[in-house]
């Protein structure tokens, strides 16, 4: 007798995202705030010091769990270099025609050497909160129930929430004493990062001008 296969969205331990809050099936929760980088190569070697002091001194400062997320993807030039052809077509100053064809090779060149990666750095934030005797910690109730339970466990969620929220706000204020910009993403911006994170295959991201 074959093994049932499982569905996809049994392997994803989100079970919804309600107002850019992501609830695990555990009932924890997490939000991700997307960071700003910055290029130390750019710095002299005191302010370079100063801001990885920095960083350590905010690290320190947290008295919670965080996960620092990389994710990278390969730029896709085509969409780029095919508005540069029609610029190139629609210009009429022959000097510049030249220089925008020189251009056009130039980056096709350079990006059939080595492929072109651009970088998202996110920050998730989680609210794990503490069990309570004879109570287990499952998934919110939001579909089903009765009312009496639905009204229960949208005030536990907005009391998760405020617990979440302070921790975002120490996040937020902690990278931006050393320059780093932060914005908490979306319910859609969320969605989009969780569908790329279980779709890593596609990896292309175009960019256009």
């Amino acid at each position: 007798m074959a093994p049932s296969a499982k569905p996809t969205q049994s392997f994803v331990p989100v079970e919804e995202v309600r107002d850019g809050i992501m609830i695990l099936r555990s009932g924890e929760i997490r939000a991700i705030v997307m960071a700003s980088s910055i290029n130390l190569s750019l710095k002299s070697a005191d302010e370079q010091q100063a801001t990885i002091m920095e960083f350590q001194s905010f690290l320190n400062s947290l008295d919670f769990t965080t996960q620092i997320v990389v994710q990278s993807r390969r730029l896709d030039i085509r969409p780029y270099l095919l508005q540069l052809e029609k610029r190139y077509e629609a210009q009429t100053e022959q000097l510049l025609k030249i220089q925008t064809k020189e251009y056009i090779e130039f980056i096709r060149k350079f990006t059939e050497d080595r492929s072109i990666m651009t970088k998202t750095f996110f920050v998730v934030v989680p609210y794990s909160p503490a069990p309570i005797d004879g109570v287990s910690g499952g998934m919110f109730s939001f579909f089903g129930g009765s009312k009496k339970t639905k009204e229960s466990d949208l005030l536990a969620f907005e009391e998760k929430r405020t617990q979440l929220e302070q921790r975002i706000s120490t996040i937020t204020q902690g990278l931006s004493r050393f320059g780093v910009r932060t914005v908490v993403l979306g319910t859609e911006e969320v969605i989009e990062v969780l569908y790329k994170v279980f779709n890593p295959g596609e990896t292309h991201q175009s960019i256009e001008v």
